[in-house]
């Protein structure tokens, strides 16, 4: 399974971005789709994640600011982040699970994303 992200870019503080992230394969069902990031020294931290209920679940900093949605039909998975600040510059990762069928055998899998770059300028 292969996930494309896209809509990282430079933006001022208090500014919007809205990233995407689109799974393309053969694969079976997706469960849960989430975002992470990854800032300059600092460990990849998840940021945002919503399972196939569609509840949601997210990091303290980024709560009020940052909405997840998913659009099922097209298997792609939305970052919402209003009100930037410079703190949340880092490459954001989407990631996805679910299932695959390989043959009769149904598999899970768990795929990552190239990574979007956020620039957040003060």
């Amino acid at each position: 399974v292969q996930l494309q992200a896209s809509g990282g870019g430079l933006v001022q503080a208090g500014g919007s971005l809205r990233l995407s992230c689109a799974a393309s394969g053969n694969f079976f069902t997706i469960n849960g789709l989430g975002w992470y990031r990854q800032a300059p020294g600092k460990q990849r931290e998840l940021v945002a994640v919503i399972d196939s209920f569609g509840s949601t679940n997210y990091a303290a900093t980024v709560k009020g600011r940052f909405t997840i949605s998913r659009d099922n039909d097209k298997n792609t998975v939305y970052l919402q982040m209003n009100n930037l600040k410079p703190e949340d510059t880092a490459v954001y990762y989407c990631h996805a699970d679910g299932t695959v069928v390989a043959s009769t055998v149904v598999a899970p899998f768990d795929s990552w994303g190239q990574g979007t770059l956020v620039t957040v300028s003060s």
